[in-house]
C-alpha cells in the first residue's frame, strides 16, 4: 500500500485528491529551493531540494498525508499540521528561515491580488477586532494562560519583549537589564517626571523606572492576571507611592504626561485602530515631551496583505494581532505632532532571545507537564517560538526602538541635562538617581 493510500480518514476520497493535490503543489514548489537543503521523508524514503552544500538544512518527516492538504492554508495549516503531529522537523528554526528565503514568489501572488483578496479579508473579518471588548478578550487569550508559564521562560522580571544583548557573555536578565536602561536613558528619565506605560506586562519597566530614576510611573494593562501580579510586586519593592497600576483600555485614558513608553504593545492594537492609537497617544503627551515606542512591525511591502490576513499567530498565539509597518508608524506619528526623532533596528537581539526562551521553556516541560501543558501545548509554542525567532533571523519580520518627540523635545532635553550637570557638580555625584546596570 502506498504512502498517500494510508491516508487516515480511509472514508474521504475527497481528503486524499486534496492531499494528493496539496504534495503536488508542494513538491513542485521545492524543485525551486533555494537558500537551504530540504530533506523530505515519506516511509522512509528521501527527497532532496536545494543545494547538497547549503549550511542551512533541516529534515522534515511527513506522517500522515493529510499534512500536505493543510500546507494549502499557509501558515495556518503548516503549523497546525506540527501542532496536530502530522509532520515533524529536525530543526524548526532552520526550516523556518529557508521558508523565509523562499517566500518571494508568494508576495508577488499576494501582491497582485491584493486588490481583490484585501477587501474580500476585511469583510469577512478573519480577525478577530480589537474592540474594547474583544481586546480584552483577546488579551485574556495569551496573558492570562497562567503565570507559572511565563516564569518559566522569561527572566525574574517576566519581560516578554525582545532583550538588549550588551556582550557574548550576558545572561537573560542581563539583557533584559540592559534594555530597560535603555530605555530611561533615551527617554531621559528623572525624578521630576511622570512617566505612562501602556502595556504593564507583569511590571518590570514599572518598577525599574520607579526604583533607578525616582520618577512616577502610572501604568495600564487589559489582563486581570497581570494586574494582580504587578500590583503585588509594586507593593513587595515598596513602590506604591511612586507607581498606579491601572486596569484600563488605553483608549479610556485621561490627562497629560511628561513622557510615555510602550514596548511590544502595539501589536495587539489592531489594523484598524492604529491611528487612534497615536492619535490618544499625543494627546496624553504634554508639549515637549515624548514618547518610548519598541516594536515588532513586517516589512514596509507586505503590510497591506498581511494586516487583515489570519496566520498562526493571529488565529492561536495573538487574537487580533496585527504588525504594523515602520513606515506606517513613522507616517501616524508625524501626521499627531510626534515625529520620529530617532529610532534603530535590534532584530538580531531578538533572534538571541528567542533562542533563551525556546531552551527554557523546554527545560521546564517536565514541571509544565505537571500543570496540566500537554504535547500539544508544547508543540504549539515550539512552533510559535522556532519561526519568530526564523522570521527575526532573516528579517521577514523586524523588531525596532522608535523615539517619537513633540516640538520642543530637544531643548527641554537640553536644558534638563544642563540643570542635571550643575546639580551633580554641586553635589558630588555622577548621576542621580540612577543605578548603573551591571555590564
Amino acid at each position: 500500500m502506498g504512502f498517500m493510500d494510508r491516508f487516515t480518514d480511509a472514508g474521504s476520497s475527497g481528503g486524499r485528491v486534496l492531499a494528493a493535490g496539496g504534495r503536488r503543489a508542494l513538491l513542485g514548489l521545492l524543485r525551486g529551493l533555494h537558500g537551504g537543503r530540504l530533506e523530505l521523508i515519506e516511509d522512509g524514503r528521501a527527497l532532496a531540494f536545494g543545494s547538497a552544500e547549503a549550511p542551512l538544512r533541516a529534515r522534515v518527516e511527513v506522517r500522515d498525508p493529510r499534512a500536505y492538504s493543510w500546507t494549502l492554508r499557509g501558515s495556518t495549516g503548516l503549523g497546525e499540521g506540527y501542532v496536530e503531529g502530522l509532520w515533524k522537523v529536525d530543526d524548526l528554526v532552520a526550516l523556518a528561515r529557508i521558508a523565509c528565503r523562499n517566500l518571494d514568489p508568494f508576495d508577488r501572488w499576494r501582491r497582485r491580488l491584493q486588490p481583490v483578496i484585501g477587501p474580500l479579508e476585511r469583510a469577512l473579518s478573519l480577525v478577530p477586532r480589537n474592540t474594547r471588548t474583544g481586546a480584552a478578550r483577546n488579551i485574556s487569550a495569551h496573558y492570562d494562560l497562567g503565570n507559572r508559564l511565563f516564569e518559566s521562560f522569561l527572566d525574574e522580571r517576566l519581560m516578554y519583549s525582545c532583550a538588549y544583548w550588551p556582550s557574548d557573555e550576558a545572561t537573560l536578565s542581563e539583557a533584559q537589564e540592559a534594555k530597560l536602561e535603555r530605555i530611561c536613558e533615551r527617554l531621559d528619565l528623572g525624578p521630576d517626571d511622570h512617566l505612562l506605560e501602556i502595556g504593564t506586562g507583569w511590571g518590570g519597566l514599572a518598577i525599574h523606572a520607579a526604583s533607578t530614576r525616582g520618577c512616577r510611573v502610572t501604568t495600564t494593562t487589559i489582563s486581570a492576571e497581570q494586574y494582580a501580579y504587578a500590583s503585588e510586586r509594586v507593593r513587595e519593592a515598596g513602590l506604591s507611592d511612586r507607581v498606579e497600576l491601572l486596569l484600563s483600555d488605553y483608549r479610556d485614558l485621561a490627562g497629560t504626561y511628561d513622557k510615555l513608553v510602550s514596548i511590544e504593545m502595539i501589536e495587539a492594537v489592531g489594523w484598524q485602530y492604529f491611528p487612534a492609537f497615536f492619535s490618544k497617544c499625543a494627546a496624553l503627551t504634554r508639549p515637549g515631551g515624548a514618547m518610548f515606542l519598541q516594536a515588532i512591525v513586517i516589512r514596509d511591502d507586505l503590510y497591506e496583505q498581511e494586516k487583515a490576513s489570519r496566520s498562526f499567530s493571529n488565529k492561536h498565539i495573538f487574537p487580533g494581532g496585527c504588525l504594523p509597518s515602520l513606515e506606517l508608524i513613522a507616517g501616524l506619528a508625524n501626521r499627531n505632532g510626534m515625529p520620529v526623532s530617532w529610532s534603530e533596528e535590534i532584530s538580531p537581539h531578538y533572534v538571541r532571545t528567542l533562542a533563551a526562551w525556546r531552551e527554557r521553556f523546554n527545560d521546564a516541560w517536565p514541571e509544565l507537564r505537571g500543570l496540566g501543558y500537554d504535547g500539544r501545548f508544547k508543540r504549539l509554542w515550539n512552533f510559535y517560538l522556532a519561526f519568530s525567532e526564523g522570521g527575526f533571523a532573516e528579517r521577514r519580520i523586524r523588531d525596532v526602538q522608535v523615539l517619537l518627540a513633540k516640538p520642543g523635545w530637544e531643548r527641554r532635553r537640553s536644558a534638563a541635562a544642563e540643570a542635571q550637570a550643575v546639580s551633580n557638580s554641586r553635589s558630588g555625584r555622577s548621576s542621580p538617581g540612577h543605578v548603573p546596570v551591571a555590564r
